[in-house]
Formats: C-alpha cells, sequence, structure tokens
C-alpha cells in the first residue's frame, strides 16, 4: 500500500459528526501529496461556513499524527469545486438514503 493510499485509508476514521459519515466517503477530500517530508490535504466541507470546521480539521491532524506519525500537515480547506452529494461513494449514499 502506498503512504498516500495509506494517509487516505486514516482518513477514513474522521467523520463529520453531523452526518455520521467519514469524509474520505462523503468526498470531502479532493487531494493528497506528500512532498519533501510534507502532507497536503486538499479538502472541503459540505456547506461554507461549517460550524464543525475545527473538528474536522483537528480530527485529520489528530489521525494522521496518531496513527502514521505525520507532524503538521497542510490541511487546506477549499470552496471550488463546491461540494455536492454526487461526489459521495456509493456507501455513504446508501447510508444516508440517497437512492
Amino acid at each position: 500500500m502506498s503512504r498516500i493510499d495509506q494517509i487516505r485509508e486514516s482518513l477514513r476514521e474522521v467523520y463529520d459528526p453531523e452526518l455520521g459519515v467519514n469524509i474520505v466517503d462523503l468526498g470531502l477530500v479532493y487531494d493528497i501529496r506528500e512532498e519533501e517530508g510534507q502532507v497536503y490535504i486538499q479538502m472541503t466541507l459540505t456547506t461554507p461556513g461549517c460550524p464543525m470546521h475545527d473538528t474536522i480539521v483537528g480530527g485529520v491532524r489528530w489521525v494522521l499524527s496518531d496513527q502514521l506519525g505525520i507532524q503538521n500537515p497542510e490541511v487546506d480547506i477549499v470552496w471550488e469545486p463546491r461540494w455536492s452529494p454526487e461526489h459521495m461513494s456509493e456507501a455513504a449514499k446508501e447510508q444516508l438514503g440517497y437512492f
């Protein structure tokens, strides 16, 4: 398993507390890169001004540090492309009743 795959799998343990679905299956994680030892995560939230912003970003940082020893990952919250339910995995859609 590649390092990026390990990071993605670890991020499956970070949940949107309002929806109860992990951020990977929700389609919130847009990009994962590692360059010169620095990990970069580009992601979004389900809505701008999401009250769970700090909780979710803190969860990303904690899980990467705890599971993979990654210190100070750069977590960039972006609003383009805008999140929509189409970004969700089939499992997340089923869990949230989007069929």
